[in-house]
């Protein structure tokens, strides 16, 4: 069946990007201890007093010792005035009294209503701050219909399934998946598009992207009649995951999704600990790391003197440790968000049946220290002018599989594995010769850099450009996971 999807899917191209490299979210990272100490975006803080023994239990009441709040180099810039989402953020730790998460940073960062870095801009592609595996080739998104198709018929062929798509970006991943598949009526014919995206301003080009129109009313906006004129597939926007329909099957794709869902830090200062004593001190010997306001009025790091709430999650994260060889980290990010919408997926799938895909750079096993900040396709202070960068962590795929696993019997998870496996197996070299068959030097130049920089690793050894702007292969950095109803069986490339 793959062969037959590849050769006739649709030959359709978009615009590809070519000779220049835009930078993706995905940077280098080792999770050796050695390695953990940081890179340019990442600050150090240092605890200033002795540990206490404490037997006191997890509390919302979080002491601050302001004494160990960093000094930013004189690079670092605010404007003076500040911008709204400044001042919004240092109004809530004036409220509260006190410095916030750096998790509650992120998400305000990020998806402020009002001033979050993707509400109200597109900070996709070349143009934008940095580049996602939809925007380099449109094969990443025929694959991805590969998998989607496959799923489908192992689950049956049902009549009606629900396709979520978590952050869609542009609808690039999506218009992809439907042109391809254009040609298998009863596949097209059995979707209904749910959109889980926040931001108006992207909204607007998913819809574009998509070649939506309102089918009773060309000029209205009643979502209930949208539909692609891409297959005719009806197409629903919501907010969470929550509000789509339950019921049917569902086949939700999570690309590039979790990376941006906000992480917990938290700081141990000594680097050998053993592992037994390790979960005892974990409620007092873990700090967690926290934005505050300084006497100069920038944000700066600061640790917590006491377990903060979030430190449950992290006793949770260290009992499915087991074999991780945590005892030589001095960080530690936890997500929980993370966690609650696996277990979300999870249920859903063992209830209504259906499938997951899960694409993301990320690690199997704990991360340390890995938040990050891009700018224009460069790296950034973390702290520096919040709303103009985005911010995006690597994700645990470890604790992925966990939550589900405990959400619900009736799933079964697969991988990961990598980026470059996953488009192996399901036959993105097929594809690229297909399509390479009938196009022009220039195209075939593209699909050539399009293809390596989704499943290649380091610099490309064809490229005879411009030294420095060789295409770089994100196919190991990238892993591949699913989460499926038991009853379906193994989904390919899994097998």
């Amino acid at each position: 069946m793959l062969k037959r999807l590849l050769f006739q899917a649709s030959t359709q191209r978009r615009s590809l990007f070519g000779a220049s490299a835009p930078l993706s979210r995905c940077r280098q990272y080792s999770s050796s201890p050695a390695s953990t100490s940081q890179s340019s975006n990442s600050i150090s803080v240092e605890h200033l007093e002795d540990r206490e023994v404490s037997t006191t239990p997890p509390s919302a009441a979080i002491s601050i010792d302001r004494s160990g709040l960093y000094n930013p180099p004189e690079h670092s810039h605010e404007p003076p005035s500040g911008t709204e989402l400044v001042k919004h953020l240092k109004s809530i730790i004036k409220f509260r009294g006190g410095p916030i998460s750096v998790a509650e940073y992120m998400e305000e960062v990020l998806t402020n209503p009002k001033a979050g870095f993707y509400i109200n801009r597109d900070v996709f592609g070349a143009e934008g701050d940095f580049i996602t595996s939809p925007e380099v080739s449109q094969m990443f998104g025929e694959m991805v219909g590969v998998w989607a198709m496959c799923l489908w018929e192992q689950m049956g062929q049902p009549k009606k399934i629900n396709l979520v798509e978590l952050g869609p970006g542009r609808g690039t991943l999506l218009a992809d998946l439907l042109r391809g598949a254009s040609k298998f009526r009863n596949f097209t014919d059995s979707l209904h598009i749910h959109m889980v995206e926040c931001s108006p301003t992207l909204k607007k080009l998913q819809y574009q992207n998509l070649m939506c129109i309102n089918k009773n009313d060309t000029d209205g906006d009643a979502e209930d009649h949208i539909i692609s004129r891409l297959t005719g597939t009806s197409v629903s926007w919501h907010a969470t995951l929550e509000q789509v329909p339950a019921g049917i099957p569902t086949i939700i794709i999570a690309h590039e999704f979790y990376d941006a869902l906000p992480v917990h830090q938290f700081q141990y200062r000594e680097h050998q600990i053993d592992f037994f004593i390790y979960m005892q001190r974990a409620s007092r010997g873990w700090c967690e790391k926290m934005v505050d306001v300084a006497e100069n009025s920038m944000f700066q790091f600061v640790l917590s003197k006491q377990p903060t709430p979030a430190t449950l999650y992290l006793l949770k994260r260290f009992k499915w440790a087991e074999n991780e060889d945590i005892g030589k980290l001095e960080q530690v990010e936890v997500c929980p968000k993370a966690i609650e919408l696996t277990q979300e997926i999870a249920k859903r799938i063992g209830s209504d049946g259906g499938g997951a895909l899960i694409i993301d750079y990320g690690l199997n096993g704990i991360v340390s220290d890995s938040l990050q900040a891009i700018r224009k396709h460069g790296f950034v202070n973390i702290l520096d002018n919040p709303g103009t960068a985005d911010l995006s962590a690597y994700v645990d795929f470890a604790a992925i599989r966990h939550s589900a696993e405990e959400a619900s019997d009736d799933v079964a998870v697969n991988g990961p594995m990598t980026q470059s496996q996953f488009l192996g197996s399901l036959g993105i070299n097929f594809r690229v010769e297909a399509l390479m068959e009938n196009c022009t030097d220039e195209q075939a130049d593209s699909l050539r850099t399009g293809y390596w920089r989704l499943v290649g690793e380091g610099e490309a050894p064809f490229w005879e450009g411009p030294e420095g702007q060789a295409p770089i292969g994100m196919g190991t950095r990238y892993l591949a996971m699913t989460i499926v109803n038991k009853k379906q069986g193994v989904p390919i490339p899994f097998q």
